[in-house]
């Protein structure tokens, strides 16, 4: 079944029911609502160009049903990244997937300061436009059957592209990932059979839906089960987000471990006390974070593992079947190979090599670049960049970006490894990220960039313990605010160039 399909049987299946509460704009949006209110945009989206439409709207009622309307009337929609560089990204998204039109909130641009690209349309100017006639007929077609109403909506396969999400750019140019209704659709069955999701959970939406793990883990996962969200816009606001968990009562709360510091730090006990799913993903998940969410909340932080490519869940770690420091056990109807990096043979139990990845969650491909799509997708296997290896116990253990691993001394070291490692001896609230700086006498060495100023030398000893001395950084370069992704993840490429531009005005002496 088609997604916006699955939003409407859930609609006419729980009309009364709350489908979302946006704590941002302080409404409250019934199943019924939702419908009438998506068969509103759908009719109004059918004026523009078919194709792609873009989605520039921050987390709420609105995004969700203009993406839902989007697919209704026949368009796919192109959700944007205004967190970073709204107006580079909206052009960039423009020129890539060759489309004008741009469904965005005049309050964002203000807040955000960025100013209107051609070809941008104002969500407030539409719903203003709404006439009293335009809401009678679409409160008549909610009354409809589903199946008549299924005609009046967009029809087509379950393997259309359903959205165009990019990667994040922290590594090279974002890359615009092509989503079917079957990647998506059975992405949300499988993990959701595997964690035990219903129609009675509460979840706390606040990622952003133009990244894949919101899209489809705060959006989609909701209209498929016909569960409530609650919404909140900015991620960011710790202490807001705490007290929402706090009077809302959710039962499922997803993010990235740089969001989840912040709320475990502006929360106070009994916050969470309602989640019986807390799941970390999109980056590492230190062990400090998990002992800080046990002792201060009694909550078990657990970890998971995908993709922008893959819808995005590949693993899950489960209450009944959780490994701290693993990304938990594939979900149901995955295939996972570990590729030996040199002979492509598969390795065994314990061995690192790639990690490659079958099934239906994967991509349909990279829009507009064949080549690059030919790369990473062979035989339905799809390269992740990811390093990995399997235990003995079928779990799965994340060793970092293939492209984050450095060759020193003729010895591949994982530079996620050595900020595991030394993230256990740093002082609270310092984090740190690990980069690779080319040198022409000797190679690559290893730098640390922190985010305050440490004990070098303590820190150093310590971790000789846990790491051969090639892998020691041989720098600590400070640098007050480390570079973050709007999604939450750390941006290596900044990161990379920073530490680079500073060493280059302050040469390290390495030997």
């Amino acid at each position: 079944m088609l997604l916006h399909q699955q939003f409407v049987k859930m609609a006419k299946k729980y009309p009364g029911k709350l489908a979302i509460r946006d704590k941002t704009t302080k409404k409250d949006v019934t199943y019924e609502r939702a419908l009438i209110g998506a068969l509103i945009l759908s009719s109004k989206f059918s004026r523009y160009n078919k194709g792609f439409l873009g989605i520039m709207i921050p987390t709420s009622a609105g995004c969700a049903l203009a993406t839902v309307a989007t697919l209704m009337s026949g368009r796919i929609p192109v959700m944007i990244n205004y967190s970073t560089g709204a107006e580079t990204n909206a052009k960039y998204a423009q020129k890539k997937c060759h489309f004008k039109t741009i469904i965005t909130s005049k309050a964002l641009l203000e807040k955000i300061n960025c100013p209107v690209v051609e070809g941008m349309v104002f969500i407030e100017d539409l719903m203003a436009g709404v006439t009293i006639l335009d809401k009678i007929g679409a409160a008549l077609k909610a009354k409809m059957p589903v199946g008549l109403l299924f005609n009046m909506i967009h029809k087509g396969n379950v393997d259309d592209t359903c959205v165009i999400l990019f990667t994040s750019g922290s590594e090279k140019d974002p890359k615009a990932v092509q989503l079917t209704h079957r990647n998506i659709s059975s992405n949300i069955i499988s993990f959701g059979t595997r964690i035990g999701l219903t129609d009675a959970d509460i979840l706390l939406a606040n990622l952003v839906f133009f990244h894949v793990f919101g899209l489809t883990v705060n959006l989609w996962v909701q209209f498929v089960y016909g569960m409530t969200m609650v919404t909140y816009s900015n991620p960011l606001d710790f202490q807001v987000i705490s007290t929402i968990a706090r009077d809302e009562k959710p039962t499922i709360m997803v993010g990235t471990p740089s969001f989840f510091w912040g709320y475990l730090q502006k929360s106070e006990p009994g916050d969470f006390k309602s989640l019986r799913l807390m799941i970390a993903g999109a980056d590492k998940c230190p062990d400090a974070l998990r002992e800080g969410y046990m002792k201060k909340h009694g909550i078990i932080l657990m970890e998971g593992y995908g993709a922008t490519e893959t819808s995005p869940v590949i693993s899950v770690n489960t209450p009944d079947a959780n490994k701290p420091g693993s990304i938990g056990k594939l979900i149901p109807g995955v295939i996972v190979r570990i590729e030996n990096f040199e002979t492509g043979g598969e390795c065994g139990i314990g061995e690192t090599g790639k990690i490659m990845v079958k099934g239906d969650i994967v991509m349909k491909g990279y829009y507009g670049d064949q080549e690059l799509t030919d790369e990473v997708l062979k035989d339905g296997w799809y390269n992740t960049g990811d390093m990995g290896y399997f235990d003995g116990e079928g779990f799965l253990y994340h060793a970092g970006r293939f492209k984050r691993f450095a060759k020193i001394g003729g010895e591949m070291v994982s530079l996620v490894k050595v900020e595991n490692i030394m993230e256990k001896y740093l002082p609270e609230g310092v984090i740190c990220c690990i980069v690779d700086i080319p040198n022409d006498k000797k190679g690559s060495y290893i730098v640390a960039a922190v985010s305050a100023e440490v004990h070098k030398m303590e820190i150093l000893r310590k971790m000789m313990s846990d790491l051969p001395s090639i892998a020691l950084p041989r720098e600590f370069i400070v640098l007050e605010s480390i570079p973050m992704m709007g999604t939450g993840k750390v941006d290596f490429r900044s990161v990379t160039k920073i530490v680079q531009e500073r060493m280059e005005k302050e040469p390290v002496i390495t030997g």
